[in-house]
């Protein structure tokens, strides 16, 4: 068997579907950073196990949660209130051989889903995540989108994880998506401050997926332009228009986040020159 890890801030809503799809794990963790609506009493429902903290950011949240949670077993999925297991993942997830195992961890590929009910199938643009792994041999790193780092080699499963990113509506998408540049613009002041470097040929080459995604979105972010160039990429390159009305609007969202980003990013330079 194996451990489920569920995060959750004020997640009445989202909450009963995921542990729905879990119903099946008789060690599911919700992990609450001390919501303020019904997400602690459903958990308490479904016969969850229930640990609080308060949230400060992404990396150090996780690694908090990972370190400190008495998980029953070694093996641990981490999924959000907004994800599904879908029945193929989960037949994954129960045919996986532990004690054959040489991995630490595996990547699971996740399915977005539009308001409509779409699969966002073209302009998803990281498919695949570090999401089931042995928490004492995973770390993270990053304010927020933290980055994913297995001591040791990765493994890949079948079936697909569910996520529905506009369950709540365009308007707490939109608002999550400022919290987010603001510890985006956080990060980038810091590593221009640090002078941190990206490598070229690690964000083009690497055969580590998240070595890989780490130098391309600290690459990305020296680029001039990047909102409109992240829409073209989405939109032409990955073909989110094959996804219909759906997937342009997706990649225009998510060229306005990364708007939110410059923005944010200029806002606290100025600050920061003007001392």
């Amino acid at each position: 068997m194996i451990s489920v890890l569920i995060l959750t801030k004020n997640e009445e809503q989202d909450l009963p579907g995921c542990l729905a799809s879990v119903s099946w794990c008789d060690d599911v963790h919700v992990f609450d950073s001390f919501s303020e609506d019904r997400t602690v009493e459903i958990a308490r429902q479904a016969n969850a196990k229930i640990t609080q903290r308060k949230f400060d950011n992404w990396s150090a949240h996780q690694n908090w949660g990972l370190a400190n949670i008495p998980f029953k077993y070694p093996w641990v999925l981490y999924i959000d209130a907004d994800e599904r297991v879908s029945a193929g993942l989960r037949n994954a997830l129960e045919a996986f051989d532990q004690a054959q195992s040489e991995v630490v961890a595996c990547e699971i590929q996740r399915r977005d889903f539009a308001w409509n009910g779409r699969w966002l199938k073209h302009a998803q643009i990281s498919p695949f995540y570090l999401r089931f792994f042995r928490p004492d041999k995973m770390r993270y790193e990053r304010l927020v989108n933290p980055v994913s780092l297995p001591d040791g080699p990765v493994g890949r499963l079948n079936g697909y994880l569910d996520h529905y990113p506009f369950s709540k509506g365009f308007r707490y998408w939109l608002q999550r998506h400022l919290s987010y540049a603001d510890m985006e613009a956080a990060m980038r002041l810091e590593d221009m401050g640090r002078g941190t470097s990206f490598s070229l040929g690690k964000a083009l080459f690497s055969k580590d997926f998240t070595e890989k995604r780490y130098h391309q979105k600290g690459l990305f972010y020296k680029m001039p332009g990047r909102p409109f160039i992240k829409w073209l990429y989405m939109v032409l390159w990955r073909r989110a228009f094959m996804d219909g009305i759906a997937g342009t609007t997706y990649a225009t969202l998510q060229s306005i986040y990364e708007y939110f980003i410059v923005l944010k990013t200029k806002e606290l330079v100025s600050k920061q020159n003007s001392k």
